[in-house]
């Protein structure tokens, strides 16, 4: 029976970020956001700041009636200072996991070295700073911030396994037998993830890991799925029911 349902092709875009992540662009807010993903044609995109989610309503309700879909994620930073995508469709698993990586924490933002961190409404406007230091990274292992991810019934992604900084490759050198992703992040269209020790084992993405407007959509997936939804989407990256990804 669940095959039978209408399956829909989406075109994704879940790795990007907006003005409060400290490395992002004033100009990366919600309606410009959405404004670009039309121009760029997606259907489905994810907002994943560094270490924070509390610009994920704003984007979601700036997105209404436009037809671009919105998850929620966050990219960890793991105390190996590796780049986790954890991504979600219930904004209450997204704030538990939140909770956990504030709980881990520490530092306060140098606005002067990284930029201020701005939390905004979905009319673009300033609501508040967050003054985290969410450039740093939280004093969860690896392991434990996927395990953290899937407890909260959340998609884990090994962010751009094929950069040389803050990926699971360029901190490891491989990726752990047993990890339970579920899948890696290609930046870079020639990589393969049989260019890297342990990749292979999983789906592979492509993402823009978008800073500036511009760069939105740079790199995408496609995914045939019943509904724009977490559940759909782990069918797809095990291609269950009809549902399947494929790169450009």
């Amino acid at each position: 029976m669940d095959q039978k349902k209408a399956l829909n092709r989406y075109r994704m875009d879940l790795h990007i970020h907006t003005c409060l992540s400290p490395c992002g662009c004033s100009e990366m807010v919600p309606t410009r956001i959405i404004d670009e993903a039309l121009k760029k044609r997606l259907n489905l995109i994810g907002v994943c700041d560094h270490n924070a989610s509390e610009n994920y309503p704003a984007v979601k309700k700036a997105a209404e009636g436009s037809g671009v879909e919105v998850l929620g994620g966050i990219e960890v930073t793991s105390k190996e200072e590796i780049h986790i995508l954890a991504l979600f469709d219930c904004e209450k698993n997204l704030h538990a996991m939140q909770e956990i990586v504030y709980a881990h924490l520490a530092g306060v933002n140098d606005s002067d070295a990284f930029g201020e961190q701005y939390v905004v409404d979905r009319h673009d406007y300033i609501k508040g700073i967050n003054r985290r230091l969410l450039i740093g990274s939280a004093d969860i292992s690896l392991e434990a911030t996927v395990a953290h991810i899937r407890e909260c019934e959340g998609i884990a992604i090994a962010s751009h396994i094929d950069r040389d900084a803050f990926s699971i490759i360029s901190q490891l050198g491989f990726i752990p037998e047993g990890l339970e992703l579920d899948a890696v992040e290609l930046a870079f269209a020639k990589s393969e993830p049989s260019d890297f020790s342990g990749a292979g084992r999983y789906p592979a993405l492509r993402f823009s890991d978008a800073h500036f407007l511009k760069d939105i959509g740079a790199a995408y997936t496609y995914a045939l799925l019943a509904a724009p939804i977490i559940e759909e989407l782990r069918k797809a990256l095990h291609g269950r029911g009809g549902r399947r990804i494929w790169n450009k």
